[in-house]
């Protein structure tokens, strides 16, 4: 299949791009290792100003992505599928709510949040690598770059989690390096794939967005707004939705 690669750009890369693209999980849970003693003000705040990010990655990227290649119909089918995964994951993984308050700890669960990030790690990796195989040679460093910078918000949100559940921060950074493997090993395969599969990028794009769009909603905005910081929040998600747009235009 080496061929197929070729017809995409410089195999050296291409291997790099592929690379950083998953290195960014790996790149946004260094901050989070980096933090001590968050009050409820700064972790709600944190977590809004990701939220914007993981938004406007969604908006500005992935769903215009998605519509370039395909239509309608898939971003629709992609974008509920993916809500779908992480609604069931949701109610069958084991978890229990905590109530807010000055000593209650995240309520978001850290098994939810890791087993997410890395089943939705699976279809953007092969979306990466498939682009990269592709007779379309510009288009796997536009999706491995799109990817990539999302990949970066998610690894901290990923990271705070499992550091504010009381998980050691060593074990914590290897739990998420691990859904950035998972990213990595799919776009390796994906980048054996043909051209006759494609057509399986688009969905792979949706799919990510409605995963992400899913934990936004029914995860970090409620928990942003538990504890009285709603007007703070609120700006902090706006700055960080205007942020990722800024990140994704100038890469345009």
């Amino acid at each position: 299949m080496i061929h197929q690669v070729i017809i995409g750009g410089d195999i050296v890369e291409i291997n790099l791009g592929i690379f950083l693209s998953a290195l960014g999980t790996v790149f946004g849970a260094i901050p989070a290792l980096l933090i001590r003693n968050v009050s409820h003000r700064v972790k709600d705040n944190l977590l809004a100003y990701s939220a914007g990010i993981m938004v406007a990655a969604s908006a500005y990227a992935l769903i215009p992505s998605t519509l370039k290649l395909s239509n309608m119909f898939v971003l629709t089918f992609g974008i509920l599928v993916g809500t779908a995964v992480l609604t069931l994951l949701e109610i069958f993984l084991p978890h229990q709510d905590a109530g807010h308050g000055a000593d209650s700890s995240s309520h978001i669960r850290p098994l939810l949040i890791i087993a997410a990030m890395a089943i939705h790690n699976i279809p953007e990796g092969i979306s990466v690598g498939v682009s990269y195989a592709s007779q379309f040679s510009e288009l796997g460093s536009l999706v491995s770059f799109s990817i990539g910078l999302q990949n970066i918000p998610e690894g901290f949100l990923v990271c705070l989690f499992l550091v504010t559940n009381k998980i050691p921060r060593l074990q914590a950074f290897l739990y998420t390096a691990f859904t950035g493997v998972i990213e990595l090993v799919s776009s390796l395969i994906g980048l054996q794939l043909s051209d006759a599969f494609f057509g399986i990028v688009p969905y792979g794009l949706a799919f990510a967005a409605g995963a992400m769009l899913f934990v936004v909603y029914k995860e970090l905005i409620p928990e942003s707004h538990g504890d009285g910081n709603e007007r703070s929040a609120t700006f902090s998600f706006v700055i960080g939705l205007i942020s990722m747009i800024y990140l994704t235009n100038l890469s345009l």
